[in-house]
C-alpha cells in the first residue's frame, strides 16, 4: 500500500529579532522557509507565542517550541532544519527617547582627553621625547631639544594611522572590511546571545526539576 508522503518543510531560523511591546510572535517572524507555495502561505499566521510582561525583554525562540505549532497545521509535513535551531527575541517599547546633545558632548569630551591622557602617559613612560630628539639628531647631525616639526609630523601620522586602522573616517569607509570596532561589537553580541540562550536552558531545567512539577508527579 502506498501512502502519500507528507510535505517538505525547509526551515531556517533568524539569529536575533526585535519586535514591539505587546506584539505576538509569529512564525514569519522569526524564520524563513521553503515549502510548497500552498503550505508557505498557510505557515505566515502561525502563531508561536504572546509575550507577557513576566517574560521580560529577552524570549528564546527554538525549534522545540515550534515543531508542534506546525505539526498542527501540517501534521505529516517533514520539518528539515537549516542552520541554528534558535532565535532570541528582544521586546522593544514604542516609545523612543530623544538623543540627549549634553549627553553626546560629555562622552565626547571624557573619550577625548582620557585618550590624549592615556598617549600622553605612555610617550612620558617610555621617554619619547628623548627618542626624538635623539632621531632628529641622527639625521640632522645636530641636536635640537626642541624638534617642533617632527614632532608635528609625528602627531599627525599617529591620527592617520588610526583613521586608517579603524577604515572609518565619520560616515565614510576606505573599503568593505568590517572595521575593529564593528567586529568587536559583534563577537559581544554573539556572547551575549549565547549567554542568554544558556541563561534560559538552565531556567528551563529548574522549572522541570523544580518538586511539583509535572515531570515528576507520579501517575
Amino acid at each position: 500500500m502506498n501512502h502519500q508522503q507528507g510535505p517538505v518543510i525547509y526551515i531556517q531560523l533568524k539569529a536575533r529579532i526585535t519586535v514591539p511591546k505587546g506584539k505576538a510572535i509569529y512564525l514569519r517572524d522569526v524564520a524563513d522557509w521553503i515549502a510548497e507555495p500552498e503550505w508557505k502561505e498557510r505557515l505566515k499566521s502561525v502563531l508561536l507565542q504572546q509575550p507577557k510582561q513576566t517574560d521580560g525583554n529577552l524570549i528564546l525562540i527554538d525549534l522545540l517550541s515550534i515543531i508542534p505549532k506546525i505539526k498542527e497545521q501540517a501534521p505529516d509535513a517533514e520539518i528539515q532544519l537549516i542552520g541554528e535551531g534558535r532565535c532570541i527575541v528582544q521586546i522593544e517599547g514604542r516609545v523612543t527617547r530623544k538623543p540627549s546633545i549634553a549627553l553626546f558632548v560629555l562622552v565626547w569630551l571624557l573619550l577625548f582627553f582620557g585618550s590624549a591622557l592615556t598617549i600622553m602617559n605612555f610617550h612620558a613612560d617610555v621617554s619619547m621625547q628623548e627618542v626624538h630628539v635623539r632621531i632628529v639628531e641622527m639625521l640632522t647631525g645636530r641636536r635640537d631639544e626642541h624638534p617642533y616639526l617632527f614632532q608635528v609630523a609625528y602627531s599627525l601620522g599617529i591620527g592617520f594611522g588610526m583613521v586608517i586602522f579603524f577604515n572609518h573616517l565619520f560616515k565614510k569607509k576606505w573599503n568593505e572590511e568590517p572595521t575593529p570596532l564593528e567586529v568587536e561589537m559583534f563577537l559581544y553580541q554573539k556572547n551575549i546571545d549565547q549567554f542568554v540562550v544558556h541563561e534560559e536552558y538552565a531556567k528551563r531545567k529548574s522549572l522541570k526539576n523544580r518538586p511539583g512539577s509535572r515531570a515528576e508527579r507520579k501517575p
